[in-house]
């Protein structure tokens, strides 16, 4: 075992857990569930039997990764946050074989009591507000608050707000670290060149 657990945590049996990854109080982590690298697992975190995680990962306390979601490699799940896979539940009408997938890519940072309506995407970097919910796609670096959520702004992969329009073209410096980004045809990219 390279990971490191807290003696109340709950690992099953079949379980992939990266190296230096840290497990903290009452985390129940089920059989199927595979998870990277460097992550970190808060207090009361669930993760179900069909979950993917990637490396780097940090998910605070109180947060529940259901069936069906991914999460790929630097996302952050801030506290108490919410995934949903069922879209129309009810407790009389067995839907697991509804779960809907969700995907939440590289980089991206969902807020403190958000909530994730099951069945979509949540593009590279994009940064959701605390509180919000989010029940459609969202664009990689995209700024998003309220309920339901829309887009207010955009985020540098640093976490900082950059200065351009939500539509159109442009292109702006994240202030922190000097990177060139470029609004085109209503997507942003980072400049790698």
């Amino acid at each position: 075992m390279d990971y490191n657990a807290h003696p109340t945590a709950i690992i099953d049996d079949g379980a992939q857990i990266g190296s230096a990854t840290r497990i903290w109080h009452w985390v129940h982590i089920c059989a199927g569930a595979r998870i990277g690298a460097r992550c970190s697992l808060g207090q009361n975190v669930y993760v179900g039997n069909r979950v993917v995680i990637g490396d780097n990962v940090k998910i605070q306390n109180n947060v529940s990764v259901y069936d069906e979601v991914i999460l790929e490699d630097d996302v952050f799940c801030g506290p108490s946050m919410v995934f949903t896979n069922v879209y129309n539940p009810r407790s009389a009408v067995s839907r697991k074989d509804e779960y809907r997938p969700t995907l939440v890519k590289t980089g991206a940072t969902l807020g403190a009591n958000c909530t994730i309506v099951c069945g979509i995407t949540i593009g590279e970097y994009a940064f959701i507000g605390a509180g919000s919910v989010v029940n459609r796609d969202v664009k990689p670096y995209a700024l998003m608050v309220g309920v339901p959520a829309r887009q207010i702004g955009w985020m540098s992969q640093h976490g900082e707000r950059l200065d351009l329009p939500l539509i159109g073209e442009g292109q702006t410096v994240c202030p922190r670290t000097g990177l060139i980004y470029r609004l085109e045809h209503d997507h942003l990219r980072a400049d790698v060149r």
